[in-house]
């Protein structure tokens, strides 16, 4: 087997192992680096719902009071405001959602499905504690989820919710007696949930990872060519040049021409021991034949 063949296999399977392991490397390491981002929109999305909620709460829900004692205002629930708020978001971006969903809500709507029942069951059960991040299949994609517990922290959500006696008139003539009640203090009644499309991100991540194996490709087909061209220049031709002006040697024709060396590398000093012992040959052979 030729020098350059040998040396071709070997280079070759360097390149074999180092594209498996920087492909592999860098694969997992875009693709964390894309749910890291999916997360990251999942939580400000979350936090907007908060905000959403908090300024209901504090600057909508007591402009609204006076007009309660008459009417019941959905407006001035802050659940309802963030799902109203999202609904908008929604219409423009069908991918993002927003739901907060119960197991016995007031609102119809509301009622957890069935996948989210089970979350909000993990944190009434107390298997989920603060946080829970999932991934799912919906009509517009593969989604990221993130839900929270919604836990009743505050007395006077029991107001509206404890019993029916207790609840305002106004409340049981929009949405009757038969939802939302028997809610009790610390009790986790539901969720909310924030789904994120998982489709451009993780696209993004593997166009990013096919560009840089194409590049790793492309320099190593670069490389490749170019160590071979030094190896055929500078090591190969010179040594076959060196191997014919041998074999005429070895065959007795003395008269062959000297092996040109050429600057002062391993190639050379080897031309210039060969010229040295080329010329101790035919010195000897002189000697006998004189």
């Amino acid at each position: 087997m030729k020098l350059i063949v040998k040396f071709n296999l070997v280079l070759l399977l360097v390149f074999l192992l180092g594209m498996l392991a920087t492909g592999y490397v860098s694969h997992e390491l875009l693709q964390t680096n894309a749910r890291a981002e999916i997360r990251e929109n999942a939580r400000i999305l979350m936090d907007s719902a908060l905000a959403v909620r908090k300024y209901t709460s504090e600057q909508i829900k007591p402009l609204l009071e006076t007009q309660m004692k008459y009417e019941f205002l959905p407006q001035s629930v802050p659940s309802y405001s963030a799902t109203e708020y999202f609904a908008e978001v929604h219409r423009k971006y069908p991918e993002y959602s927003y739901k907060e969903a119960a197991l016995n809500p007031t609102n119809p709507r509301d009622r957890a499905a069935d996948w989210e029942a089970d979350i909000v069951n993990a944190f009434r059960s107390g298997q989920a504690k603060t946080e829970v991040f999932g991934e799912r299949d919906t009509p517009n994609g593969r989604a990221l989820y993130l839900a929270r517990p919604l836990t009743i922290k505050d007395p006077a959500c029991l107001l509206c919710h404890s019993t029916v006696e207790a609840a305002p008139k106004t409340m049981l003539d929009k949405y009757g007696p038969a939802n939302g009640f028997g809610w009790n203090f610390n009790e986790t009644i539901g969720a909310q949930i924030v789904s994120v499309p998982m489709e451009v991100p993780v696209e993004r991540a593997n166009n990013a990872f096919r560009v840089f194996m194409l590049l790793f490709g492309t320099v190593f087909a670069f490389l490749f060519v170019s160590m071979n061209l030094l190896l055929w220049l500078l090591v190969v031709r010179p040594v076959n040049r060196l191997a014919r002006i041998a074999d005429q040697v070895s065959l007795g024709e003395m008269d062959a021409p000297e092996f040109v060396v050429k600057g002062r590398d391993e190639i050379a000093r080897l031309g210039e021991s060969f010229n040295r012992m080329k010329k101790s040959l035919v010195q000897a052979f002189q000697m006998i034949s004189g």
